[in-house]
């Protein structure tokens, strides 16, 4: 089992060791084209170099620490047009960067992934709305492919929400529009507002099918167990891949410090259950993240690789006792 986190590696004192650059839309658009230039190449360049370093930091972990989600902005503002023609001048002085970066992942055993932002919405009603989030998962299997990914199915997982009015019907339109190595890269996650596990096992056919389990409670108000029938089929449609499943629990102070959280009794509504705590302080819900041993498990907590250690912590005395 592995157990990664998101986008930010953070040090004992809780600073962003290798932190990503960005920029706002206003400030680029106000710069003329050479200036643009500059600007996005600078900052492209120190967040593929901040990358590969934080990648080196996970090569010195134990193999089990050894998962990472990429953060979206690695170049900054591709998708923006203006952006997305100047990107083109350059990119290719990048290729060695994204090339280091993945040969090195792929040596070292590391498994990586992108998470596309809410508005990427494949399933939409609106097509312009399509069209911008058919972009974005587009640009995140851009970076994947020029970092040696695509080639075989989960590689990499670029993994998105169903949610949108069109829901399976939009979600397999779109899906169909993709490249070919997009479709082999995307998976999709059921979420705690519109799209349930069930809904989104009917794309069991056209990707796998990431397991949020905090999403099902909050939802659903149940905590799904490893021997439900649904669980095998979530494993069954990442073929012979290790499937993935997000953990995350609500903030400290909404539910308790052990047992299992009843939501009737919480006196609090789904929005603020749907927010994720610091670290992982309930042992009953650890337990019960960790009986999905057939899954490799990304930690969704605000305290990043640091939470994670904890849990891996945990794991080790829970193994040895």
């Amino acid at each position: 089992m592995k157990l990664g986190f998101a986008c930010k590696y953070l040090d004992s004192e809780l600073k962003q060791v290798f932190p990503f650059r960005a920029t706002t839309r206003t400030r680029f658009l106000s710069l003329p084209d050479e200036e643009k230039i500059k600007l996005i190449h600078e900052l492209a360049t120190v967040n593929l170099t901040n990358l590969f370093l934080t990648l080196e930091q996970l090569a010195l972990l134990p193999d089990p620490l050894r998962m990472m989600r990429i953060g979206s902005d690695l170049l900054p503002l591709y998708t923006v047009p203006d952006a997305t023609i100047l990107y083109k001048t350059f990119l290719p002085d990048l290729y060695p960067l994204f090339k280091k970066c993945g040969d090195f992942a792929r040596k070292n055993n590391i498994r990586l992934s992108f998470h596309p932002g809410q508005y990427s919405v494949l399933a939409s009603d609106n097509p312009l709305v399509v069209e911008r989030a058919i972009e974005d998962v587009e640009y995140h299997a851009l970076c994947a492919k020029l970092m040696g990914y695509g080639q075989t199915f989960q590689d990499f997982k670029i993994n998105i929400h169903m949610n949108g009015k069109k829901g399976f019907e939009g979600f397999k339109n779109s899906f169909g529009k993709l490249s070919p190595e997009a479709k082999l890269m995307l998976t999709v996650e059921n979420d705690e507002i519109s799209c349930s596990l069930d809904e989104v096992l009917q794309a069991r056919a056209l990707c796998p099918i990431v397991l949020d389990i905090h999403h099902h409670w909050v939802k659903e108000n149940a905590f799904i167990q490893p021997d439900d029938p649904r669980i095998a089929v979530v494993k069954e449609s990442w073929k012979d891949v290790r499937p993935v499943l997000h953990y995350s629990i609500s903030q400290e102070g909404i539910i308790p410090d052990q047992g299992w959280p009843e939501q009737s009794l919480l006196g609090v509504p789904k929005t603020k259950l749907r927010a994720h705590s610091n670290y992982y302080f309930n042992d009953t819900l650890n337990e019960w993240a960790l009986s999905f041993s057939e899954f490799d498990i990304m930690c969704e907590v605000k305290m990043k690789n640091l939470a994670r250690d904890r849990l891996y912590e945990y794991y080790l005395h829970r193994q040895e006792s």
